[in-house]
């Protein structure tokens, strides 16, 4: 990405936020055969220290990715939206669109078969917890193990990051408040939620 200092992100707790929130990842990684990427959700492993994604490929994916053989990239892609110059002041006329990203790179290690049930079931909680009438692995224990055989689970500690709030903070207060009042909700709450100090 674009080093821009004034949209940095270089707080991990930040970039956990940002994961916690916005769960689905594309995963690039720089096989032998090019490059190769998916998408799939991920969550944070909370017991770790810094940051450690679990998730989970279906098969062949992990063998296309070459999981565990070297370094991937995980992008995490939050709230975003063109910005229009006709929010700004008389005479600015550049659009750009605001964001918040974060790349993350780590080598992914592979979970055993036990070890990816577990976090399949910790996965499926995790999302059908507000569900009415969720559903849990559980369930069918043996049906859902059978499945299971088909994904490839894995566990990744995030060795370094490169993530980005670009929220118009090189923009006034009021042009900040009036780029927030037109652009998707999710991205006006981030806007308002850091303040995007600047001018």
């Amino acid at each position: 990405m674009r080093h821009t200092p004034r949209y940095l992100m270089t707080d991990p707790e930040e970039v956990k936020r940002l994961i916690r929130i916005h769960p689905w990842a594309t995963i690039v990684s720089p096989a032998s055969t090019g490059l190769v990427a998916s998408h799939y959700p991920v969550l944070l492993d909370e017991d770790a220290d810094g940051i450690v994604l679990i998730s989970h490929v279906g098969r062949p994916d992990d063998e296309l990715h070459e999981l565990g053989d070297h370094q991937v990239l995980v992008i995490i892609q939050g709230p975003h939206d063109y910005v229009s110059p006709s929010w700004y002041d008389e005479g600015d006329v550049i659009p750009t669109w605001n964001h918040v990203t974060a790349h993350l790179y780590g080598t992914p290690e592979i979970l055993s078969d036990e070890e990816n049930y577990a976090m399949l079931a910790r996965l499926t909680d995790h999302f059908e917890q507000h569900h009415p009438g969720g559903r849990s692995l559980a369930q069918d224990e043996a049906g859902t193990r059978r499945i299971a055989k088909g994904t490839v689970g894995l566990r990744m500690v995030v060795d370094r990051f490169d993530a980005r709030a670009k929220l118009s903070q090189n923009k006034s207060g009021e042009v900040r408040e009036r780029i927030a009042s037109e652009v998707d909700a999710d991205l006006a709450s981030e806007m308002r939620r850091l303040g995007a100090g600047g001018d």
